[in-house]
C-alpha cells in the first residue's frame, strides 16, 4: 500500500513515523521549499506526549524544552483564581512540555528523514486538488517557483495541510471559517523566570484581554533569562479579523494591556521587549458531517480545526496519526480503514472543538469575571470554593481525553 501525506507539519510527520513503525510505505508532499525552524511556543500534554513518546521522541523532546510544574490562573486585576499541579507533578506518568513549535517541527521532520529516509519527503509540492477511482487517489500539486503541474498517484490520500486545506474544501465547496471576532498575538520575550520558572500562567478573559503566558526555553541568554512565549487576545464587536502570520504592532498590543502591572509581571514590559510579534485570528471551523471520502481523508487541522485554548490541537492531531496508522495496519481494505478512522475520531474532535469554544480551561476565570462583575474582590473563596473549579478543570481534560484516571 502507498499512502501521499499531504503536509508535512505535526499530523503529517508524526502520522508518517506511526505508518514507518508499522511497515507501510508512505511519501510526504509539503507546500514549503524549505522547513525552517518557525513559530512561537506549543505546549506538550501528557496525552500528546504519550504518542510522541510511543514514537521514540520523549528524550529529545524533554531537552528541548521546560517541564511545566504548574499552570495558575489570574484575573484582569492580577488576582489570584486558580492553581494546580501539571504533568508528572500531578500524577501523570509523562511531562507536559512548553517548547518553541519550530524545534517540535525539526525533531519530526528529522526524525522522517533518518527513519523514512530524505527520498520520501518531498519540499515544494503545494495541493491543488485531487480525483479518484475505485483503483487509487491522483493528488495534484503546484511545484517549484514556476509552478510546474506535477500529479502524484497512490492507493490512499491523508489531508494534513492545515486549517486552509484544499482537500477539505474540494470535498465540502461550502466549508468556512468560523470567527466571532477574537484576534491575538502572538510573541516571545527574553525574561527572568515568572514564579517557578516552569508555571503556565492564564490572565484575564479575551473581553477583557487576554494573555497565555509560558517558558519555552530556560537560560536563553547564558544569564539565567527566560525565552517567554506569551499569546494576547481579546474579543470586539464587530472586530475584522486579522492577517495569518503579519508582524505585529508591539505598541498596538501593549495598549490593549496597558494598566497589567502587577507586583509579579509587568505585562505591557514582556509585550514591548518581545523579540518578534505575529497577529492571528482566533478561528476554528464547524464539524464536518464526513472527513472520509473514498480513498480520501483528513486528519488535524484539516480535520478539526480549533481554538488554540487547552493546547490540545496537537494533542488531536497526534492521536488521529496514531489511530489511522493503527486502523491501516489492520485492514486489508484501505477506504475501510478511512472509513473506521473516521468513526472513532470524528465525534470526540467535534465535542472538544465546541468544548473549545464554549467551556475551555480559562472558563475558570471566565467564571470568577461573572461572579465579580469584573471588579476587584477580596478573596476567591467568596465568590467560588476551590472545588468547584477543580471540577471545571477536569471537565475539560475529560473532554480533551487526558484526565487522570480514578
Amino acid at each position: 500500500m502507498t499512502i501521499a501525506i499531504v503536509g508535512g507539519g505535526i499530523a503529517g510527520l508524526s502520522f508518517a513515523l506511526g505508518l514507518h513503525q508499522r511497515g507501510i510505505d508512505c511519501d510526504v508532499y509539503e507546500a514549503v521549499p524549505e522547513v525552517k525552524e518557525i513559530g512561537v511556543g506549543i505546549t506538550l500534554l501528557p496525552h500528546a506526549m504519550k504518542e510522541l513518546a510511543d514514537l521514540g521522541l520523549q528524550a529529545e523532546l524533554e531537552a528541548a524544552g521546560i517541564e511545566n510544574f504548574e499552570s495558575i490562573f489570574y484575573t484582569h486585576h492580577g488576582q489570584f483564581v486558580y492553581q494546580e499541579a501539571r504533568g508528572r507533578h500531578a500524577g501523570y506518568a509523562l511531562p507536559e512540555i512548553g517548547l518553541h513549535r519550530g524545534k517540535l517541527h525539526r525533531i519530526l521532520y528529522q526524525a522522517v528523514l533518518d527513519r523514512l529516509g530524505p527520498s520520501k519527503v518531498h519540499t515544494g509540492f503545494r495541493c491543488t486538488g485531487f480525483s479518484q477511482n475505485a483503483d487509487a487517489v491522483s493528488v495534484q500539486f503546484s511545484c517549484g517557483p514556476d509552478g510546474q503541474a506535477v500529479t502524484i498517484e497512490s492507493d490512499i490520500a491523508v489531508a494534513c495541510d492545515g486549517v486552509n486545506s484544499v482537500i477539505r474544501k474540494q470535498m465540502h465547496p461550502g466549508d468556512k471559517l468560523c470567527f466571532a471576532g477574537i484576534n491575538t498575538w502572538r510573541g516571545v520575550s527574553v525574561h527572568p523566570p515568572i514564579f517557578t520558572g516552569k508555571t503556565y500562567l492564564r490572565i484575564g478573559t479575551v473581553e477583557r484581554g487576554k494573555m497565555v503566558i509560558y517558558p519555552i526555553v530556560d537560560n536563553v541568554d547564558g544569564r539565567g533569562n527566560q525565552l517567554i512565549n506569551w499569546v494576547a487576545e481579546l474579543q470586539r464587536p464587530n472586530a475584522v479579523m486579522n492577517d495569518w502570520n503579519r508582524p505585529g504592532d508591539r505598541q498596538v498590543c501593549a495598549d490593549i494591556f496597558k494598566d497589567w502591572r502587577f507586583d509579579w509581571l509587568d505585562v505591557p514590559n514582556l509585550i514591548m521587549t518581545a523579540q518578534s510579534i505575529f497577529e492571528y485570528p482566533m478561528v476554528d471551523k464547524d464539524a464536518l458531517p464526513f472527513w472520509s471520502q473514498g480513498r480520501v481523508s483528513l486528519m488535524g487541522d484539516a480535520a478539526h480545526p480549533m481554538y488554540p485554548r487547552g493546547s490540545n490541537g496537537s494533542a488531536q492531531a497526534l492521536i488521529d496519526a496514531r489511530i489511522l496508522a493503527e486502523e491501516l495496519s489492520s485492514q486489508s481494505d484501505p477506504a475501510t480503514a478511512l472509513k473506521n478512522y473516521e468513526a472513532k475520531r470524528l465525534a470526540i474532535t467535534a465535542r472538544v472543538v465546541q468544548t473549545n469554544r464554549e467551556v475551555p480551561p480559562d472558563f475558570i476565570i471566565m467564571k470568577a469575571d461573572e461572579l465579580s462583575k469584573g471588579m476587584p474582590f477580596r478573596h476567591i473563596d467568596d465568590l467560588i470554593s476551590q472545588e468547584a473549579l477543580r471540577e471545571i478543570s477536569e471537565h475539560y481534560k475529560t473532554v480533551a481525553g487526558f484526565a487522570l484516571k480514578s
